[in-house]
């Protein structure tokens, strides 16, 4: 981050050190091809193998675009919780699954990193969200034979009206920010990948307004631990997004982590909260829909 004196932060000037943050980001994201030092000048400790798999698989920890801010943190960063994220965005839409972790260590990791290829090669051979989930589902049934499986959210957000389709396969928790609201979001609940042979996978839609904030928990089950059981999902995982509701994208999911650990109990080893902030383009009335189906509660 970079402050600049009140009297030096122009316009201008803050055009042009943008182009040259671009720039920068970019280069060595060139150079992270061909040497690693900059890895391992990023990493405070040793990771572990499983972690290495994580950290070479996930996208990174935020994207942004007109319509969205996209933010994400995970604990255990340098072992490995198994999660998986995942995301790719054209100028009109923005793909992204985000999955519970199938455990510790490298089995977990070899799950997750044998997930994500299926669905990136089901994506970028243009299958829909279906195609992916199915062509994943099978990757990992044909594998593990129904021994490993992996919870997930698969999600197509239409970029120009704050649309969104939809999977979702067993999957982390989905909450929602609007206004004064904290809620779950309370979706139909299918399979998850690689249970059974050629389960058969259903899209539904949803809607954003401009102002919303969604966020997705990851952490194995449907809540924190709380005296050594697992609350109902209302419970500490929609005060810990309460309190932290007014912080910006980019500080809330690790915010949240930590109002977790902070409960009776405490979080999960292994969590991943992700937080997407709509601003949308010309979002309508709640109530309006092209297709009749229903916006976010």
């Amino acid at each position: 981050m970079i402050l600049l004196p009140r009297d030096r932060a122009t316009p201008r000037s803050v055009e042009s050190l943008s182009r040259v943050a671009e720039t920068l980001g970019h280069a060595l994201c060139v150079a992270d091809r061909h040497t690693d030092l900059y890895s391992s000048t990023r990493r405070t400790q040793a990771l572990t193998v499983a972690g290495e798999m994580q950290w070479d698989t996930l996208p990174g920890r935020g994207c942004t675009g007109p319509a969205f801010d996209l933010h994400a943190h995970w604990e255990p960063a340098y072992t490995s919780g198994g999660h998986l994220l995942d995301w790719n965005v054209t100028q009109d839409e923005l793909l992204l699954v985000v999955a519970d972790g199938a455990g510790p260590g490298t089995p977990a990791a070899l799950v997750s990193t044998l997930a994500l290829n299926a669905i990136r090669n089901a994506r970028r051979a243009g299958l829909d969200l279906v195609g992916q989930a199915s062509l994943t589902d099978q990757a990992l049934y044909g594998h593990y034979r129904g021994k490993s499986m992996l919870a997930a959210l698969l999600l197509r957000f239409d970029l120009t009206t704050g649309e969104i389709e939809v999977v979702d396969a067993g999957s982390p928790t989905l909450w929602l920010l609007r206004g004064a609201v904290t809620e779950r979001i309370e979706l139909d609940r299918q399979l998850p990948l690689g249970m059974f042979e050629d389960t058969v996978y259903a899209t539904q839609r949803l809607r954003l307004l401009s102002g919303d904030r969604l966020v997705f928990v990851a952490c194995g089950t449907d809540g924190p631990l709380v005296a050594g059981e697992y609350e109902a999902p209302d419970g500490p995982v929609a005060r810990a997004l309460a309190r932290t509701r007014r912080l910006r994208g980019a500080d809330a999911p690790g915010a949240v982590v930590r109002e977790l650990r902070k409960t009776p109990g405490g979080a999960p080893d292994a969590v991943l909260v992700l937080c997407l902030d709509w601003r949308g383009h010309e979002a309508g009335p709640p109530g309006e829909r092209r297709d009749g189906s229903p916006p976010l509660p």
